[in-house]
């Protein structure tokens, strides 16, 4: 039986190992094609392929299990549960890996792409720039079809030449830049703060005028400290969460 064969991934030994391929590995599964197959690869397959201990793969696995991801049985091997709910907490942990999944496993329409001066409270990211590329999404719970947020990238010209309109439904900004376009991504700085809800937030979210939503901006830099992308995201308060968690090592 052909086995499901999950992204790669470039591990940060200052971050726990398990929650590195975990995340990986959701992002994966969430923004996997409906032709896939749902068997996982052995225990010791996915080990070897992103290079850690069974004991690392096991406990990355057992997140996902928990999380509802994914199911396990004994001797039929480990299966991604077809009809799992997409919506999910904005967990931030310090891999961009963290971000992909975060953004990963909810349906996206482009609403509108285009050129345009950045924005006046975004214009200090780009002071080298006239003009950036925009993309306008609509994200959508895939089982429900219930709009769960509406993003707004920012993104240099030169790399948007490079994007694929049609990846950009599959796949967040962040996976995209980076494993596609190739993108040096260095780090992500994020803010999320408490907002009510706009008219257009309104509409597209189909929630009350001044009803709160999480509202996240998210810049990304590359290696010289450029700004590559900046993200404006409206999340449903009533379907998000936002947590942080802190390495004491």
């Amino acid at each position: 039986m052909t086995s499901f064969a999950p992204d790669s991934i470039v591990l940060n030994r200052k971050l726990p190992l398990w929650y590195q391929v975990s995340q990986s590995l959701r992002a994966s599964i969430l923004g996997r094609s409906p032709q896939d197959p749902l068997r996982l690869p052995t225990e010791e397959q996915l080990a070897g392929h992103y290079g850690v201990s069974v004991l690392t793969m096991r406990q990355a696995l057992k997140e996902l299990e928990d999380e509802g991801l994914i199911s396990r049985h004994r001797r039929r091997g480990t299966f991604i549960e077809p009809g799992v709910k997409r919506g999910a907490p904005v967990r931030l942990l310090g891999s961009v890996d963290a971000i992909v999944a975060q953004q990963s496993g909810m349906a996206a329409e482009l609403l509108d792409q285009g050129r345009s001066a950045p924005p006046a409270e975004l214009a200090e990211h780009f002071p080298d720039l006239a003009e950036v590329a925009t993309y306008h999404r609509l994200r959508s719970d895939e089982k429900t079809g219930e709009p769960t947020n509406h993003a707004r990238n920012y993104v240099r010209p030169e790399l948007a030449d490079r994007i694929d309109p049609a990846d950009l439904a599959r796949w967040p900004m962040t996976k995209v830049l980076r494993d596609v376009v190739k993108a040096d991504i260095s780090r992500i700085t994020d803010t999320v703060e408490a907002r009510l809800a706009d008219p257009e937030t309104a509409r597209l979210l189909n929630v009350p005028l001044l009803s709160p939503i999480l509202h996240y901006t998210g810049i990304t830099y590359d290696t010289s400290g450029r700004v590559l992308d900046v993200a404006v995201i409206h999340y449903r308060g009533d379907r998000f969460s936002f947590t942080v968690t802190l390495e004491a090592h």
